[in-house]
């Protein structure tokens, strides 16, 4: 794979202002696609090769309209990255109603929106592909994290039997799982704890090898499953998480 794989590609990352999203962007920038950023507070970003559109993942009618206007910029569509989402604490008692539906209104259902939008052109571009960002919490189980795990194990879920829906259609559909990653989500988390510094040797603590993932490390893993060489992998959920799923490390 090289850095010209995706010459000609069109690609869209939602939630591509920041964090990971915004890593996906720039690396796909690099490697020759054609990128819009889908995001709530969109990035001050405007090139012949890059767009930025204020989206709204819990408004179909938004994603859709976006999304066309992209295909009619560019004329094609080969590439989505799902990264929109938000975060949620608390065992299965402590958020209420509201909060379970407003979780997975974006998490799960802002992706559920942005294939249906951009389905019919993921196959008229075949071979095509979409990557979903679930989390480490979706494999492996974290204390605290009932509604976050819930929401981001459907999509685990619903990433392979998208895969297996679409086969035929020419579109893969993989996901990647991240472990806690330097994000300005995971900055605002340990800013609200009292004690930032405090709370960061604690989260470092808990990954095998002693730091936070990059958001640049979590791209990479995006990229090679989107990528258009990558055409027998399909159905993947592949774990960036410094091997929290897999090892047992005694410190």
């Amino acid at each position: 794979m090289t850095t010209t794989d995706f010459d000609g590609k069109v690609a869209i990352v939602t939630g591509g202002a920041s964090g990971i999203g915004n890593a996906t962007v720039r690396r796909l920038l690099e490697r020759g696609a054609r990128v819009a950023i889908f995001d709530r507070d969109p990035a001050a970003t405007e090139s012949d090769d890059c767009v930025s559109e204020a989206v709204d993942v819990r408004d179909q009618a938004a994603v859709t309209a976006a999304t066309e206007r992209v295909v009619e910029r560019w004329g094609r569509l080969d590439v989505l990255v799902n990264s929109a989402g938000i975060g949620a604490a608390g065992t299965v008692l402590d958020n209420d109603e509201g909060e379970w539906q407003r979780v997975f209104d974006i998490n799960t259902m802002g992706t559920v929106r942005a294939i249906r939008a951009a389905l019919p052109h993921l196959i008229a571009a075949r071979p095509s592909s979409v990557v979903n960002v679930a989390s480490a919490v979706a494999l492996t189980g974290f204390a605290n994290r009932a509604l976050y795990t819930a929401s981001k194990g459907s999509i685990v879920a619903l990433t392979r039997a998208m895969a297996a829906d679409h086969i035929a259609d020419g579109v893969r559909f993989n996901a990647v799982c991240p472990g806690t990653t330097e994000t300005p989500w995971i900055q605002r988390l340990m800013d609200a704890a009292g004690d930032a510094d405090g709370e960061r040797v604690r989260l470092e603590a808990r990954q095998p090898h002693g730091r936070l993932v990059s958001a640049e490390e979590v791209a990479d893993a995006i990229l090679y499953l989107a990528n258009p060489l990558a055409q027998s992998t399909n159905g993947v959920v592949l774990s960036v998480d410094a091997g929290i799923q897999a090892l047992y490390v005694r410190n």
